[in-house]
C-alpha cells in the first residue's frame, strides 16, 4: 500500500506499557516503563508501521529495544528519552535546558500522568512530565494525522512553588529562564546521510546534503524569520536516498520566527538508536522566563517518515496541508501583480491600461502593489501610513477597483505592516514604536526598521488601519510583505514585579513579534473572511506551516528568472503543494540576473504552482499576448490537477536537466515538464522516465505545444514529438522504468508530455 494512503487502524497494545500510534504507514512507539531507564518514557520507534502490537509482541519490542552495557559507559542500559538529558546519561544537545536563579540547571523529568486517545482524524498521546525539585514540568503531545504526518509540540509550565528554593527577596518563587525546549526523535543506523537546503535572496532552496557524521548539525536562524537560508526541512536518510526511492525521516519547524534544526549522531549511539533528528523554536538569552504558574508552548515540529523517498514525504505532508479546513478550495486565480510592471509609478491611465491588457489574456485577479499609500515615491518613505495617498489618488482607490471590477478581475493590495520608515508620520509621531534600542535604532534594512507590533497600542494602530482598508475597499488578496531580517530586536516591556514603576526593560522581542504577527493576521481574517493572504519576506525569507495557517500562499523567491525557478519551486515543493507557491511569468529579461529567455520556457516553469504574471503587458506585442492567452488557457485547464495532484520528480543523472510533474490522485491523468536548465554534458539525454504512473495502466501521451515547441523542425528531435507521428501508448510500469527519449534541448527550453490513461 502507498505510504500516502490513509490507514485510520488505531495500534496500541492493550494492558502493556507501550503506546502506539498508527495511521497511514508511519508509527510511534513509546515505552512508558521503560526497561532500561529511571522512569522518563523512551522511545522505542519512529517511522514504518509495525503492524498491530499484541501485549506480547509489544513486551519482545520493549526487551530488544534495550541496549548493551559498553566499557567505560553507564553501569545500567540507556535508552532514548521522550525529553532527553543528562539524567538520562544523554551527552547530545538536551531536550530541555534553563535555570532558576542559576539553580535548577540539571532537571530529573518523570512520568506524571499520559493520555492516549485512537480515532477520528488523529491518533494522539499526551505525556506529562515532572520534576518537583526544580519546579518544571513539560507536557508532550505527539498527533499522528490520517496521512503519516506526526506534529509534536512542547509545553514547559512552571510550578507555583518555589521548587529549589531559590526565591526573590520579596518571597516569590524565582523565574524558570527558559534556554531550550526541543522535540526530538531517534534514527537508526541506516540513517546515513543528510539533506536540508540553504540560499540567499532570489536564489533560496538550494540543496546541501552529506554523510552522517558523529557530533551535532545545528542549523539556526536568527533573523527574526526563517530567512533565504531556511534549512525548510531537515531529512535523514538510507544510502542514495532520492526523490523516488529510499527510506527517509524528515522533519520541519512550523514557526515563523528564530528556528533551530538538529541532527547529532553520539560515538555511544542514541540507546538502541543511532543518531537523532528534531527541532525547536531557537531562544534567545532571557526571551522565556516563567514566572510561577506561567506556560510557554513551543511550535509544533512536524516529522515525517517514507519509505518512497523525498516524493513520499511531500506526499504525506502536501495531503495533511490540503485536508486542513482553510485550505483554499477554489481554483487559484491567476494574477497579475503590479510591481515589475510599474514599481513605484502610480499613474491611473497607465494602470487602466495594464489592467486592460490583463484582463484580455485571461488574468483573473489584479494587484496593486507598493505605491499606493502616503508618501510612497520610493523606498525611503511612507512605511507605517497606511492610508491612501491623495496627491496620488485624489479620488482613493476607487477609480482602479472599479475598472478591475468591471473588468471581471477582483482586486488586490500590497502591504508590509511589520515595517517602518523613520520618513513616516508614524514614526515622527512616536519613535519609541521600534522593536530596536532607543537611541540609535541600528542599522537600517531596505531604509526600513521594525514596528515592536508586541506593544498593545501599535498592534491596536496596525490593526485598524488595515481593517479600515479591508472594510472601505472591495480588496479580495491582501500581498503581505516582510522586507527585513530582525537585528537587536528590543522589545520595551514595563517594569517587572520587584521593579520600581516608571521603569522599562529592554527584552528579547522575537518570540513576542512572531506570536504579535499571528494575532494580527488571525484577527484580520476573522474579521475579513472572504480575503486570501499571500506571505511574502523579500520572496521567499519566510516559508513555513506557521504563515501557511495564516495564508493561501506564499512567494517562492523574488527571482522570476524562469532557470532559478525551475530549482526554487521544485526543493520549496518538499513542504507545499504548488497550489500554495506563487509561480509567476516575468518580462523576457529578469531585473533580478539580467538574463534573456524565450517566452516559452518562462510560461512552462510559470504553469507548476499559484500562476500569475509579473510584466508589463503594455508593451507586449501581439505574438505574446496570444501566447499569454493559450497560457492562461491552459492555467485553467491543468489548475484542478496542481491542486490535487500529487508531486513527482525524476532523478536526472545530468543536473543540467530537470523532469517534474504532478500526477492524479487516481493516476488516470498526469502533466510532466523536461526543462532545460544548462547545457548538457551529453549529446542526447536518452530514455528519461516519467514517475508516479500506475504500471499496471495504459497511457496515452501528447506533446503539449501551446506554449511551444523547441523541437519543431529539429531532426534531433526523437521520433515520436515528430509532427504526424501518432501519440503513443505505454504502460505505466514501461513509462516508470524506461521513460520516453526527450529532445536535445538548448539551455532555458523545456518540454511539456502529458500522459492520460487509455484504458
Amino acid at each position: 500500500m502507498p505510504d500516502s494512503v490513509p490507514d485510520p487502524a488505531p495500534g496500541t497494545a492493550p494492558d502493556s506499557p507501550v503506546a502506539v500510534l498508527r495511521r497511514a504507514g508511519a508509527c510511534l512507539a513509546v515505552d512508558l516503563a521503560p526497561l532500561a531507564g529511571r522512569g522518563l518514557p523512551e522511545v522505542l520507534h519512529w517511522g514504518a508501521d509495525l503492524g498491530p502490537l499484541t501485549p506480547g509482541l509489544a513486551e519482545h519490542l520493549r526487551t530488544t529495544s534495550v541496549p548493551a552495557v559498553p566499557h567505560s559507559a553507564p553501569d545500567a542500559p540507556r535508552g532514548f528519552t521522550v525529553l532527553p538529558t543528562q539524567a538520562d546519561a544523554w551527552a547530545g544537545t538536551p531536550g530541555l535546558s534553563g535555570h532558576r536563579a542559576g539553580t535548577g540547571t540539571e532537571p530529573r523529568l518523570r512520568l506524571r500522568g499520559h493520555r492516549l486517545h485512537a480515532g477520528g482524524t488523529a491518533d494522539t498521546l499526551v505525556l506529562d512530565l515532572h520534576d518537583p525539585a526544580v519546579g518544571i514540568s513539560v507536557e508532550l503531545r505527539y498527533r499522528l494525522d490520517a496521512f503519516g504526518v506526526l506534529r509534536a509540540r512542547a509545553t514547559a509550565t512552571a510550578d507555583t512553588g518555589t521548587g529549589t528554593g531559590t526565591a526573590t527577596g520579596a518571597g516569590e518563587p524565582a523565574p524558570y529562564d527558559l534556554s531550550a525546549l526541543r522535540v526530538l526523535l531517534p534514527l537508526p543506523a541506516r540513517a546515513c546521510e543528510v539533506l536540508d537546503l540553504t540560499g540567499r535572496w532570489v536564489r533560496e532552496r538550494s540543496p546541501q546534503r552529506g554523510p552522517m557524521r558523529d557530533g551535532t548539525l545545528l542549523r539556526r536562524a536568527l533573523r527574526g524569520r526563517p530567512g533565504h537560508d531556511s534549512p525548510l526541512l531537515a531529512a535523514a536518510g538510507t544510502p542514495g536516498f532520492g526523490f523516488g526511492a529510499g527510506e527517509v525521516w524528515a522533519v520541519h519547524v512550523a514557526w515563523s520566527g528564530d528556528q533551530e534544526y538538529l541532527v547529532e549522531r553520539l560515538p555511544e549511539g542514541a540507546g538502541a538508536h543511532a543518531a537523532v533528528l528534531g527541532g525547536a523554536e531557537a531562544l534567545r538569552p532571557g526571551e522565556v522566563r516563567l514566572a510561577p504558574g506561567a506556560a510557554y508552548t513551543g511550535p509544533e515540529i512536524v516529522f515525517c517518515h517514507s519509505a518512497a523517498g523525498l516524493d513520499g514525504v511531500s506526499a504525506r505532508l502536501h495531503e495533511s496541508l490540503r485536508a486542513r479546513p482553510r485550505h483554499p478550495a477554489r481554483p487559484r486565480p491567476i494574477v497579475l501583480n503590479t510591481w515589475e510592471a510599474v514599481y513605484f509609478d502610480h499613474d491611473l491611465d497607465r494602470l487602466r491600461a495594464l489592467a486592460d491588457r490583463a484582463a484580455r489574456v485571461g488574468v483573473e485577479r489584479f494587484v496593486l502593489d507598493d505605491g499606493w499609500f502616503r508618501g510612497r515615491r520610493h523606498d525611503r518613505a511612507g512605511l507605517g501610513d497606511w492610508e491612501v495617498d491623495p496627491a496620488v489618488w485624489p479620488h482613493g482607490l476607487d477609480p482602479i477597483i472599479d475598472h478591475v471590477r468591471a473588468l471581471g478581475m477582483d482586486f488586490g493590495l500590497w502591504v508590509e505592516p511589520e515595517m517602518v520608515n523613520l520618513d513616516s508620520d508614524l514614526a515622527r509621531t512616536d519613535p519609541t514604536r521600534l522593536l530596536h534600542p532607543e537611541g540609535d535604532p541600528g542599522r537600517t534594512w531596505r531604509h526600513q526598521y521594525v514596528l515592536d507590533l508586541a506593544r498593545p497600542d501599535t498592534w491596536r494602530l496596525i490593526h485598524d488601519r488595515l481593517d479600515a482598508l479591508l472594510t472601505r475597499y472591495p480588496i479580495a488578496y491582501v500581498k503581505w510583505d516582510h522586507n527585513r531580517a530582525l537585528y537587536e530586536p528590543v522589545h520595551r516591556a514595563g517594569p517587572g514585579p520587584q521593579e520600581p514603576p516608571g521603569g522599562a526593560r529592554r527584552v528579547p522581542g522575537v518570540h513576542r513579534q512572531t506570536r504579535a504577527v499571528y494575532a494580527l493576521l488571525d484577527a484580520l481574517r476573522e474579521r475579513h473572511p472572504g480575503v486570501e493572504f499571500e506571505s511574502c519576506a523579500s520572496g521567499g525569507a519566510r516559508i513555513d506551516m506557521g504563515i501557511i495557517e495564516r495564508a493561501e500562499r506564499v512567494w517562492a523567491s523574488d527571482c522570476n528568472d524562469p532557470v532559478e525557478r525551475q530549482a526554487i519551486q521544485r526543493w520549496t515543493g518538499l513542504l507545499l503543494p504548488p497550489e500554495l507557491v506563487g509561480a509567476h511569468v516575468g518580462p523576457p529579461t529578469a531585473h533580478t540576473t539580467g538574463r534573456r529567455t524565450d517566452l516559452a520556457f518562462r510560461l512552462c516553469t510559470a504553469l507548476f504552482g499559484h500562476s500569475g504574471i509579473e510584466w508589463d503587458l503594455t508593451g507586449c506585442d501581439e505574438h505574446e499576448l496570444a501566447a499569454l492567452t493559450a497560457w492562461t488557457a491552459m492555467v485553467r485547464e491543468f489548475r484542478p490537477l496542481l491542486r490535487t495532484g500529487r508531486t513527482v520528480r525524476g532523478e536526472q543523472t545530468d543536473p543540467a536537466a530537470l523532469l517534474h510533474g504532478v500526477v492524479a490522485p487516481g493516476r488516470d491523468h498526469a502533466l510532466f515538464c523536461f526543462a532545460q536548465v544548462a547545457t548538457a554534458a551529453a549529446e542526447q539525454p536518452g530514455r528519461t522516465p516519467l514517475p508516479g504512473l500506475d504500471p499496471d495502466r495504459r497511457y496515452t501521451l501528447r506533446h503539449r505545444t501551446e506554449l511551444g515547441d523547441p523541437t519543431r523542425g529539429a531532426a534531433t528531435a526523437p521520433a515520436w514529438l515528430r509532427a504526424g507521428t501518432a501519440p503513443p501508448v505505454l504502460s505505466g510500469a514501461a513509462l516508470g522504468a524506461l521513460g520516453v527519449p526527450m529532445p536535445r534541448l538548448l539551455p532555458a527550453q523545456a518540454v511539456l508530455v502529458e500522459a492520460r490513461a487509455a484504458d
